[in-house]
Formats: C-alpha cells, sequence, structure tokens
C-alpha cells in the first residue's frame, strides 16, 4: 500500500471514530430518555403520514444514533449502519424545515446526512472491522 492509501485510509479511521463516538454520545441522552422521550422523538415520523408508535419510533431513532455510532467507529456492519443514521437524518432535517426552523437549526442535520450519504458510498476504509472480517462488503 503505498502512503498515499495508507493516509487516505487513515483518514477515514479518524473520521469514523470521531464522529462515531460523537454520535454514540448525541444518541444515548435519547435512549436513556425512556418512553416519555421516545414518544416526543417518535411524533416527528406524523411528518411522513405514520403517526402509530411514535415511542417505538423514537426508539429506533434513539438507537440508530447510539449503536449506529458504535458500528461506524469500528467499521462494523459499517453501510447499513450508515444508511440508518442517513435515514434518521432525513427525518430530523424534515422536522426542521416543516417547522421552519433557521438553517442553524437544522444545518447538523443536513451536514450529518451529507457525510452518512458520502461514508456508505466510500465505505469504511482498510482499518476497519468490516474490512478484517467481511472484505466483500467493505
Amino acid at each position: 500500500m503505498t502512503t498515499k492509501e495508507k493516509l487516505l485510509h487513515t483518514g477515514l479511521l479518524v473520521l469514523r471514530i470521531g464522529i462515531g463516538i460523537s454520535f454514540f454520545f448525541h444518541g444515548l441522552p435519547k435512549v436513556m430518555g425512556g418512553v416519555e422521550g421516545w414518544t416526543q422523538v417518535g411524533s416527528t415520523m406524523a411528518l411522513f403520514g405514520l403517526d402509530f408508535a411514535p415511542a417505538f419510533w423514537g426508539f429506533m431513532a434513539a438507537m440508530a444514533e447510539t449503536v449506529g455510532g458504535i458500528l461506524f467507529a469500528l467499521g462494523f456492519l459499517f453501510r447499513p449502519a450508515s444508511l440508518m443514521m442517513a435515514f434518521t437524518m432525513i427525518v430530523a432535517l424534515i422536522m426542521h424545515l416543516s417547522n421552519g426552523d433557521a438553517f442553524l437549526q437544522y444545518s447538523h442535520a443536513l451536514e450529518s446526512l451529507i457525510l452518512f450519504a458520502a461514508m456508505t458510498i466510500a465505505g469504511p476504509g482498510r482499518y476497519s472491522v468490516d474490512a478484517k472480517f467481511l472484505p466483500k462488503i467493505s
């Protein structure tokens, strides 16, 4: 592997670990929020016509961020985790836009969506669990 390739894969590793840990800690309070918190988060799904089981949807969003953050950092089941978090960011972005929020309120969701979409395409890199144990999908 060339120096340029090593730097590329090291950069992907740093990005995965930093963003993954950040999302883990971003989602953890939502997981710990219990049914009341999950219901509040999950009520956003009504924007898509899914007004049943808001606690379930909120729990799924919290888990996507928390567990998805760990999987993202490890580069394990990387693309499914990236897609789950991208979907969560789409919902968050649409919620902010439907509320008429300013750019500074929805920029995190937008930037995260772009990041997860790009990383889904790029993959986890060579220094990942997927590359070690699931090389055909990484």
